[in-house]
């Protein structure tokens, strides 16, 4: 018999060797909301038909956890892939990117606007499939064969991947009559699958999924046809540099052309910056630029660059921080806990920053505050600026796209850009990267290098981050009137070699080892870029990686 210490309900109990995880949640019955999608095994994510074989602590979760809902999703993908397979059998379904609140999806060579009824008829044919409850099962297969059945069921990009990896084994679901790879597990039936919709989107269609907070009801659909714009953009792009997934991506560099993605790459960023500094230059009303963007996005580089190009262009760019308008600490607002709110755009002086603006437009000269952060003060050091027919300002800072910041000054001024890193790559046409996942590997290594922050700190903040980005940032993005995207094509298999070590540091007694388990896992797709020194001293990733010419 095994001891197992089942947190959910607080119990330790003993089971045979062998006990599958789903004997013993009918033994223990957590008490949770929703119905149990899988476990956190000794802080490892496992599916419910994981068998114990030594004494372990079990966490069972459901869709209202992070690693739950990644269950739910990759399992509902799965189902509407089966759905167009069974209605289309020779059809090419791809899983491009998160847009509007759900996960826009096209089927390859076709253009689902003229034929919308074919939306509904895969959406009735995934309601079928989940009222069957087919279960989806896990086949320990060798590498190679799961290569030879990627080749049969013609789904190239798979083969290519696996015949990449290293691995004897490896593992691949079946679902009814269908077969395919997930990095990562899914829910134990189809029938968990209680809550979806399908939608036509664009050339494609949106699979929306529940909110996590409340499965219950979907993610709202929000119009975002800028974002999509920019996030279409960048995919035709790594496809005409034939990488638009890791295992191309890969090819590219066993084949010696990783200096030249990293170039190509740099130079498409200076080319979008200097686009955009000439679009500044060509509206002569422009005296204030607005930047924002989440974590990580790269703004204080962007801002730095853009301001070299704007010179370029005959201009005289001033560059400011929001966050030297910050108000003094006791004057800060509190949250629902009790405790200073350091996101709200409330926690920013809105009238000092907009007097400056006013003033410096009306020909004044202003002395900029400082803010410091040790000491929550604000303070002056003499540090004064003034305006001529040249000057433009770029203010950067979370909240720039925020209305409210900017209500008392003239619209007429104003240029807002919206700043992210918008990962393009996908581990193949059916595992997209979050684009999330992007920044927070930048994040970590910029605070083990320069914080002197553990991965295991980043990875404990990050949920804070995300939660006061999706506040404060993601419902003014389409404010803006343009984006930039600074991803880099390249950058992932070179942020590799920098976050596998951080990563590996984090103890499996912690609950962020999961999380680092999952990137771990996917970065292990990804063959390592050594050219390094090919990345210019002005790359955003300079920002992150350090050795950068700009100051911060």
């Amino acid at each position: 018999m095994l001891k197992i210490k089942c947190i959910s309900t607080d119990q330790v109990l003993q089971f045979p060797f062998g006990t599958p995880l789903s004997d013993i949640l009918e033994e223990t019955e957590p008490d949770l909301k929703y119905p149990v999608v899988g476990a956190l095994v000794d802080n490892e994510v496992q599916e419910l038909a994981f068998r114990i074989v030594k004494p372990h602590q079990v966490e069972f979760i459901d869709i209202t956890h992070d690693d739950g809902m990644r269950m739910y999703f990759r399992s509902l993908y799965f189902v509407l892939m089966k759905a167009v397979k069974d209605l289309m059998p020779e059809a090419d379904l791809m899983i491009e990117h998160t847009v509007s609140g759900g996960y826009f999806c096209e089927i390859k060579n076709m253009d689902l606007t003229k034929n919308i009824p074919l939306i509904e008829d895969i959406k009735l044919q995934m309601q079928k499939i989940i009222k069957a409850n087919y279960p989806f099962i896990r086949i320990d297969i060798l590498n190679s064969e799961a290569i030879k059945i990627f080749e049969t069921n013609n789904l190239p990009e798979k083969a290519n991947l696996f015949k990449q990896s290293p691995a004897l084994y490896t593992s691949i679901f079946r679902l009814d009559n269908m077969l395919d790879y997930f990095y990562g597990y899914l829910v134990p039936s189809t029938g968990y699958l209680i809550n979806f919709n399908l939608i036509p989107l664009y050339d494609g269609m949106l699979l929306q999924i529940p909110k996590r907070s409340d499965p219950k009801k979907l993610v709202p659909f929000v119009k975002q046809k800028k974002m999509f714009d920019i996030l279409d953009e960048h995919k035709q792009w790594v496809k005409a540099l034939n990488s638009a997934n890791v295992g191309r991506l890969n090819d590219r560099i066993n084949n010696g052309y990783g200096g030249e993605l990293i170039k190509i790459s740099e130079a498409l960023h200076e080319k979008k910056i200097a686009e955009i500094a000439d679009i500044i230059k060509d509206k002569e009303t422009i005296k204030l630029i607005l930047i924002a963007g989440p974590s990580s996005s790269g703004k204080t580089t962007f801002s730095k660059r853009l301001a070299v190009q704007l010179i370029v262009a005959g201009l005289k760019p001033v560059q400011i921080s929001l966050d030297n308008y910050f108000v003094n600490r006791e004057d800060t607002p509190l949250d629902e806990n009790g405790e200073y709110d350091f996101e709200t755009i409330d926690a920013i002086d809105i009238e000092t920053f907009t007097q400056n603006m006013n003033g410096l437009q009306a020909g004044k000269t202003i002395e900029i505050p400082k803010f410091s952060f040790e000491e929550g003060k604000r303070f002056f050091d003499g540090t004064k600026i003034s305006a001529n027919h040249d000057t433009i300002i770029i203010a950067e800072g979370i909240h720039a796209l925020n209305p409210k910041l900017t209500k008392h000054i003239d619209s007429k001024i104003k240029y807002k850009i919206y700043i992210s890193a918008l990962t393009q790559i996908g581990i193949d046409g059916h595992n997209r990267i979050p684009t999330t996942d992007n920044r927070l590997l930048r994040r970590m290594i910029r605070d083990y290098k320069y914080r002197g922050y553990s991965a295991f700190d980043t990875l404990k903040r990050w949920p804070s981050v995300r939660r006061g980005e999706e506040k404060n940032i993601f419902p003014f993005q389409e404010h803006a009137d343009i984006m930039f995207n600074s991803a880099l094509l390249y950058e992932l298999a070179l942020l590799k070699k920098y976050a596998e070590p951080l990563l590996k540091n984090i103890c499996q007694s912690e609950k962020e080892f999961a999380e680092a388990r999952r990137i771990l896992k996917f970065l292990s797709y990804f063959k390592d870029l050594n050219d390094e020194d090919e990345i210019p001293p002005t790359s955003i990733l300079r920002e992150f990686l350090g050795d950068s010419s700009f100051h911060y």
